[in-house]
């Protein structure tokens, strides 16, 4: 275990907007939700970076990365991957959480109560797009 003076500690670009998109994983994608509270957020706090590093700045001794969570392959092809975006202060031993992405959906999902067509959560603004992407999915695959 990591005494507490190796520990990281997270802050937030956007506390309020990441707890809501956070709170649409959890609705919709337990399993990703899951997996981010978990398993992710501990291992981050005790210094280990997980996901693609993006960008790394010399200057500001920051590092940037983007962690995809676990998501189902039909969400993924009509919505995109589910990603953590954050930054890590290596010398103030801070973590960013900067984004979870992708936005639309989870801003969407947040506020409203969404419908699932064939078991994916598809878009008020758009969901004859999104039906219409499953479908076509479903008729490839099969």
């Amino acid at each position: 275990m990591t005494e507490m003076g190796n520990m990281y500690i997270f802050e937030y670009l956007d506390e309020n907007d990441f707890r809501k998109k956070e709170r649409s994983v959890r609705k919709y994608n337990m399993l990703a939700y899951k997996k981010l509270t978990f398993d992710y957020y501990p291992r981050l706090r005790k210094g280990e970076f997980l996901g693609e590093l993006i960008k790394e700045d010399n200057k500001l001794k920051t590092k940037s990365y983007e962690l995809k969570l676990p998501t189902d392959e039909l969400f993924t092809k009509v919505h995109g991957e589910i990603r953590l975006h954050y930054t890590v202060y290596i010398e103030k031993q801070i973590i960013l959480l900067t984004n979870i992405t992708p936005e639309g959906i989870l801003d969407e999902g947040h506020r409203a109560e969404l419908s699932t067509y064939k078991g994916v959560m598809i878009s008020k603004k758009d969901p004859e797009r999104d039906m219409f992407k499953i479908n076509l999915l479903n008729m490839i695959n099969k």
